[in-house]
């Protein structure tokens, strides 16, 4: 273990829970708090924010990369992921480009964490079935580290339609743009 170092990252993660209606707040109220939540955590030193997707009525978080992409105008040091982009029921080239306009935005500091989703409510939302899970995220999860890998990219799958030596932009400044995957139950 000579020369190696270790180093605790700290951050924190939300779903941006809002409760609208029953004496929680707005879901507008919500976004701007997340704002005045990253430009602390950003000031105190944490590493990383991060924003879950969910596309129900108790959470506002259904779009984490334009929520990052604001945080990221006001922000300095701290990197901006989504905890997780739910890849299942969203398109992987769309994702890609989102991320890395939020990349460009934010000088280098975005991150995906890719993930399935422990809620199910965006698959009937984006007309994806529940049957196609496991094949949904698999397929598209293919296709989003190979967007990541090239700049042009020839792929087909079974549930999205191919792609043939098409380019993707705008290019993330990071390279690779970083990629997690996240699970949970």
């Amino acid at each position: 273990m000579s020369g190696q170092t270790n180093t605790m990252e700290i951050g924190m993660s939300t779903f941006l829970h809002a409760n609208p209606g029953n004496g929680g707040v707005s879901h507008a109220e919500r976004l701007r708090q997340a704002i005045e939540e990253v430009q602390l955590a950003d000031q105190v030193g944490l590493d990383v924010y991060a924003v879950g997707e969910h596309h129900r009525i108790d959470y506002t978080s259904s779009s984490p990369a334009v929520i990052l992409a604001a945080a990221a105008a006001t922000t300095k040091r701290i990197r901006l992921s989504s905890a997780v982009t739910v890849l299942s029921s969203d398109d992987p080239v769309r994702v890609y480009e989102d991320f890395a306009t939020l990349d460009g935005l934010s000088n280098g500091r975005a991150e995906i964490m890719a993930g399935r989703g422990s809620f199910i409510e965006s698959f009937p939302l984006f007309g994806y079935d529940l049957k196609d899970y496991e094949e949904l995220y698999e397929e598209k999860l293919e296709l989003l580290l190979k967007i990541r890998a090239s700049e042009k990219v020839t792929w087909r799958g079974g549930h999205r339609p191919a792609v043939d030596n098409m380019g993707i932009y705008p290019r993330a400044q990071q390279e690779p743009l970083p990629v997690w995957i996240g699970t949970g139950g």
